[in-house]
């Protein structure tokens, strides 16, 4: 909801195109990991680690984020701009929060399943 509302934000300030294509595309990616995790197509397509998918994003994301919306509050053209780059803080700082809480999630060494020693 968050992105969205960036998204909304820089679609209706009017402001550089460079901000509305990330913002979007973040959005846009957001949107499919949803429905990737809650139609269960991770266990589908087992062909990618899924969670280690999700933690990239949103490093990148937050990258991205980061330069986009110090411009858009740098420059702040209009209140439309400044308010999508306060919500694209926002959006940055939940990016970094899903990226360590799915590091915490997720251990590459701890043994899985029936391999597991018995204690």
């Amino acid at each position: 909801l968050v992105a969205l509302a960036t998204l909304l934000c820089f679609v209706i300030s009017g402001s550089h195109e460079a901000y509305t294509a990330l913002v979007g595309m973040e959005t846009a990616i957001t949107v499919l990991f949803l429905l990737l995790f809650l139609l269960r197509l991770d266990a589908r397509m087992r062909c990618l680690f899924w969670p280690l998918a999700d933690i990239i994003n949103s490093v990148i994301a937050a990258l991205f984020l980061l330069v986009v919306c110090l411009f858009a509050i740098i420059v702040k053209t209009n209140k439309g701009t400044l308010a999508g780059g306060v919500f694209g803080l926002i959006l940055l700082v939940l990016c970094l929060v899903d990226a360590v809480l799915l590091c915490k999630k997720i251990s590459l060494d701890k043994a899985r399943g029936r391999s597991a020693p018995a204690k």
